[in-house]
């Protein structure tokens, strides 16, 4: 169906709620408005928790607050605007992240670098300032964090950044595919063009960094480094494709890829968020090769590396933003990967009820859990 209802008809939902910096997430009762004319509703099956999630629940990156978080939503289409023709009700689909699809890196097939990611995926509401949330009675509430929102029942998303996805795939699991996963997995076979033969190095083994180790294995890189400080996962990285595994705690890792790769690996990827370890995969970089960065650091941080050493061996350093991926066409890619074997994703999740959400967050902080993912009871309180 269409959108034929009244826009003063609004959604109950159950939504987790980030309303003081560096606090827990609380539930709340809300209401939604109908889609607009592109945009759709949709009910939440499951949604992954990301490290960004907590980058904005303690505002190391400042948004406004209070705001419903969640961006790596999964869940079936209920209600589309008049305009959309690309997703209907009852189509299964992943959510991610939000572009405006007009400006120069949209037309020319960077979305991801869309020159207004900021306001639309952090700034809290639609371009024009205007949310689809509010409390229960009537009370100010962001939403559209990445154009979504999805830690609550529903969610509305615009067509831009829903992915309709085949039934045959179980849909709580994909939602981390909107974000985490295709990062890793993007910054290697779209944005760096990993290539076969060649050597990559993953610096931080979350779920970005395995996903990376993944994808530089289907690229066909012949020696693929995961570097971290936690033993079991550098262990499920030598399960999941990696040749060679660094503790860092335990051996300098700049050596130690210098040494592996006779001189510096051809890519490197940082995902750890830290100044410190960006440097040594810049670093680690052999002669004409590439650093790419996808790790959310806090706003105003700032690394240092020897100008000379990067511009005589001809290293690059490339920001990555999702991969810098057309999620809607990468996405497919990867589901195809994963049911053919070589993408096992699967691997690096755990569910939680969608009522530890804190727990989830505390979890994946302190290393217990690699990607946690929230089922979500779809019955507004």
């Amino acid at each position: 169906m269409t959108n034929n209802a009244n826009p003063q008809q609004r959604q109950p939902i159950r939504a987790a709620v980030a309303r003081e910096a560096g606090k827990p997430l609380q539930f709340e009762t809300a209401t939604l408005e109908a889609p607009r004319d592109n945009e759709v509703l949709v009910r939440m099956v499951a949604t992954g928790v990301c490290h960004t999630d907590m980058v904005i629940r303690d505002q190391q990156f400042k948004t406004p607050l209070p705001m419903i978080l969640g961006h790596e939503g999964a869940g079936i289409v209920e209600q589309v605007g008049r305009n959309v023709t690309t997703v209907a009700p009852g189509d299964h689909v992943v959510m991610t992240y939000m572009y405006c699809g007009l400006c120069a890196p949209c037309a020319t097939g960077h979305p991801a670098h869309c020159a207004n990611m900021g306001p639309l995926n952090f700034g809290g509401g639609r371009l024009d300032g205007s949310s689809s949330a509010c409390t229960h009675d009537g009370g100010e509430l962001h939403d559209h964090f990445f154009g979504q929102s999805s830690f609550a029942t529903h969610a509305i998303a615009s067509e831009l950044n829903v992915v309709k996805v085949d039934k045959d795939v179980q849909l709580e699991l994909l939602g981390p595919l909107g974000c985490g996963i295709q990062t890793g997995a993007g910054a290697v076979l779209n944005a760096m063009k990993v290539r076969a033969g060649s050597s990559f190095a993953a610096f931080g083994t979350g779920a970005v960094g395995l996903a990376a180790i993944m994808a530089a294995r289907v690229a066909g890189a012949t020696k693929i480094i995961a570097v971290d400080v936690n033993p079991a996962r550098l262990e499920l990285a030598l399960e999941l494709g990696a040749t060679h595994a660094v503790n860092s705690r335990e051996t300098d890792p700049v050596a130690e890829v210098r040494k592996l790769t006779r001189g510096g690996a051809d890519f490197t990827l940082e995902c750890s968020g830290r100044a410190a370890v960006l440097r040594q995969a810049i670093d680690s970089v052999g002669l004409l090769g590439t650093c790419g960065i996808v790790g959310a650091t806090p706003e105003g941080t700032e690394a240092s590396f020897n100008v000379n050493d990067v511009m005589i061996p001809g290293r690059r350093i490339m920001g990555i933003v999702q991969g810098d991926v057309v999620s809607r066409t990468f996405i497919p890619e990867l589901i195809e990967l994963y049911r053919q074997g070589r993408f096992p994703f699967d691997r690096l999740v755990k569910f939680y009820p969608f009522e530890e959400v804190n727990q989830s967050m505390a979890d994946s902080e302190s290393g217990i859990t690699i990607k946690p993912i929230l089922r979500i009871d779809s019955i507004a309180a």
